[in-house]
């Protein structure tokens, strides 16, 4: 059974909850315009689709693009847990309705989304994109661990403006590109600051991010897996385990990127999609 915060901050929990049920799209989807077909962009954990619009907008008009904002993240709403098949079939449910037959990648945790996406829904998916991450349990989740626990330490009532922010959060992410990234999910509200990312249960349920679900049948479509050279969360020994679940697989390093490849070395990244999408020949479904 989920279990929830209690005391003050359940008030503020379910405060949030409610509003993310009746004032957020079940799945937010921004979209870009172009003239030939459409990817579908899922960012990573405590992103926004808007992470790939600098992507997006160089892909255009030769393709469209819709940058979604994954359950618990950006405008979409909030959910009691986390779970990525509940999360793939939410996404599936409004690419159907949205957008139809497309090209999907993910980053990281939407990466994960993406797969779970192509392997339960493969008649939705042209191709699929998974950037630096694996279909496997990733046990070490302490990074990302750090990142949440250093958004939650931040007293939002003694931040009059996101300059306060930034400096309490400069003693825990020295880094002021990683600040600013995770700074994104801060907005103003009529009651002051507020975070757009669902902190508590993200920060609960981060077991559950780092992990995979099992027992799904194979997708045989077209699939690009890019990695960063410096990133160690695609590993060989996660080649085997990639191939059976997507026999088609074709893998790509970035060198001198880590983990955020389509932001580090986005010239680069922008190149490979293209020519993956140029030869490769949308997946065929089996009858």
């Amino acid at each position: 059974m989920p279990v929830y915060p209690s005391g003050p901050g359940l008030g503020v929990f379910l405060a949030h909850y409610a509003k993310g049920m009746s004032d957020r799209a079940k799945v937010h989807v921004t979209t870009v315009a172009g003239h030939g077909p459409t990817i579908a962009f899922l960012h990573g954990l405590y992103g926004q689709g808007k992470n790939f619009l600098s992507v997006a907008k160089a892909l255009a008009p030769t393709y469209g693009s819709a940058l979604i904002d994954l359950p618990n993240h950006g405008e979409s709403a909030w959910t009691k847990s986390v779970d990525y098949v509940d999360m793939a079939d939410t996404v599936a449910a409004t690419l159907r309705e949205r957008v139809g037959r497309t090209s999907v990648i993910g980053h990281s945790m939407g990466g994960k989304v993406a797969m779970v996406i192509a392997l339960r829904h493969p008649d939705l998916v042209e191709r699929l994109g998974v950037v630096d991450i694996a279909p496997v349990e990733h046990a070490d989740m302490s990074e990302f661990r750090h990142y949440l626990d250093s958004l939650a330490a931040i007293d939002l009532d003694q931040v009059a403006t996101r300059a306060d922010a930034d400096t309490t959060l400069a003693s825990m992410v020295p880094n002021a590109t990683i600040r600013g990234f995770l700074l994104q999910n801060l907005i103003r509200s009529s009651s002051g600051f507020t975070w757009k990312a669902n902190l508590d249960v993200l920060r609960r349920d981060l077991v559950n991010i780092g992990s995979f679900p099992q027992h799904l049948a194979s997708y045989d479509g077209p699939v690009l897996w890019v990695s960063g050279g410096k990133s160690n969360y695609v590993r060989a020994e996660y080649g085997e385990r990639m191939r059976e679940y997507f026999p088609a697989v074709r893998k790509v390093v970035v060198k001198g990127a880590g983990h955020w490849v389509h932001s580090e070395q986005r010239d680069t990244f922008i190149a490979t999609l293209r020519y993956f999408m140029e030869h490769t020949a949308p997946h065929v479904e089996r009858t």
